[in-house]
């Protein structure tokens, strides 16, 4: 399905349907087509604003994106295979998305924000505020996550008043694009427990 992306104030988004808002945020090495992160430091500030929030595959209080590394932005070769460890499923790592990931991070412009980005993830870390979000909070994690392994959705769950965690099977960072029927069915039904 094909959505039209808007561009407003250096921000590309895709504003769809009616109703109440559903704000979906990618991640770090992400694109409007793959996005992984939900930035919590928003709901901690704006909790009036906030009915619910999901995390799947989150930093914040772990973050293990390129090893300790920044990636080898020549080579195409790594870059494919840093794309690929995020998936369980090496082969959803397609071409489109590792050309995708190669020119974000062969953008100068993109990299120095990348960097301020990671830099404040490892900095900021959430585990000493996270019990302070009090909106209920659903966590969807791929079992097989090696980014933020399964002990960080375990800690995330721990550590937030009001949260369910849902695992996906056979599944690695980004259960809506490995897994997405399943990421959905937690998804819709987390959203329909908590619509009123």
């Amino acid at each position: 399905m094909e959505f039209a992306i808007k561009e407003e104030n250096g921000f590309k988004f895709i504003d769809e349907g009616e109703g109440e808002v559903l704000l979906l945020l990618h991640g770090l090495m992400g694109a409007l087509s793959n996005w992984t992160d939900v930035v919590t430091e928003y709901t901690l500030n704006h909790q009036a604003e906030v009915k619910a929030l999901v995390l799947t595959g989150s930093s914040g209080l772990y973050e293990n994106a390129f090893g300790g590394s920044f990636p080898r932005r020549e080579s195409y070769d790594f870059i494919k295979e840093k794309v690929e460890f995020t998936f369980h499923d090496p082969a959803i790592a397609t071409k489109e998305l590792v050309d995708e990931v190669y020119q974000i991070v062969n953008d100068r412009s993109k990299v120095i924000k990348i960097l301020a980005m990671a830099k404040s993830a490892i900095r900021h870390n959430m585990s000493k505020d996270i019990h302070k979000i009090k909106v209920p909070v659903c966590l969807i994690w791929g079992k097989n996550d090696r980014i933020t392994p399964p002990d960080v959705a375990i800690e995330f769950n721990e550590l937030l008043p009001d949260s369910e965690l849902y695992w996906v099977d056979e599944c690695g960072h980004a259960p809506m694009m490995e897994q997405p029927e399943k990421f959905n069915v937690y998804l819709k039904q987390f959203l329909d427990k908590h619509k009123e």
